[in-house]
């Protein structure tokens, strides 16, 4: 499970337009979550981070990419779960199709052949399959240690936890954590760049984290396609006023 991805907010960097909901829309908890994500950053900086620097200086370039695509594979199965709950079956037969080659010929997932067969990596989650249905997202959370979420978010990450593969094989409760730990210092390693940016660019990265993810996420639920606001260009009282630069007759 890749607990790191909620932890650093740079991945979000690619959804970082600003919602124009008002702040108490959708963080009526800021004071809360403001404490939490001051909790958060101190582990990030004081620990994750600087373990993550010596992983990256350390480990070869090939054995971390590995490594990543171990943990991508394994997640490729709650993303073919997914993808069923979604009702998305031509997703789900791709998933599928990629499990099934990274886990045999890509050696229990190391090597990443499926993408070069034109079977891309997909994301999905149980948070994205409960909006899919329509459940709303509710109060923006920011959660100790696993970073920005939603109440529907929340309830997702929960769920992905208990039916988190990896603990399911895993006898031995040591050897699981340490695979949980290795999985968060190696995500936290592939966003250093990122996240220096964030921290270079923002003004208040709290709000911009905020903003980040909840339209990344409302991206991700709409598969990229999320509704267009409606706006009423005619305004009480003004549909009646004459237009200056098309007046009437």
């Amino acid at each position: 499970m890749r607990v790191a991805s909620l932890l650093c907010a740079g991945v979000l960097l690619s959804g970082c337009a600003t919602m124009h909901a008002p702040p108490e829309e959708h963080d009526p908890f800021e004071q809360v979550n403001r404490s939490v994500y001051r909790f958060n950053d101190a582990v990030d900086r004081n620990l994750l981070k600087p373990v993550a620097e010596v992983y990256d200086q350390v480990v070869p370039t090939f054995i971390s990419t590995g490594v990543s695509n171990f943990f991508s594979n394994i997640d490729d199965v709650l993303v073919l779960v997914n993808d069923v709950l979604q009702a998305k079956p031509e997703q789900a037969l791709s998933d599928f199709s990629r499990i099934v080659w990274n886990t045999t010929v890509g050696l229990f997932g190391l090597i990443d052949v499926a993408t070069a067969l034109d079977l891309p990596k997909h994301n999905e989650d149980f948070g994205q399959t409960l909006g899919y249905w329509g459940v709303n997202p509710g109060p923006y959370l920011v959660l100790p240690l696993l970073g920005p979420s939603t109440v529907r978010d929340g309830t997702g990450s929960a769920a992905s936890w208990y039916l988190d593969p990896l603990a399911d094989v895993s006898v031995d409760q040591a050897a699981y954590w340490s695979a949980v730990g290795l999985s968060a210092v190696d995500t936290r390693a592939d966003l250093l760049g990122t996240t220096n940016l964030l921290e270079q660019a923002a003004l208040d990265p709290y709000v911009f984290t905020r903003e980040a993810y909840l339209q990344h996420r409302q991206n991700l639920v709409y598969d990229g396609k999320p509704p267009v606001p409606e706006f009423d260009i005619f305004e009480e009282g003004f549909e009646d006023e004459e237009d200056p630069l098309f007046p009437g007759p």
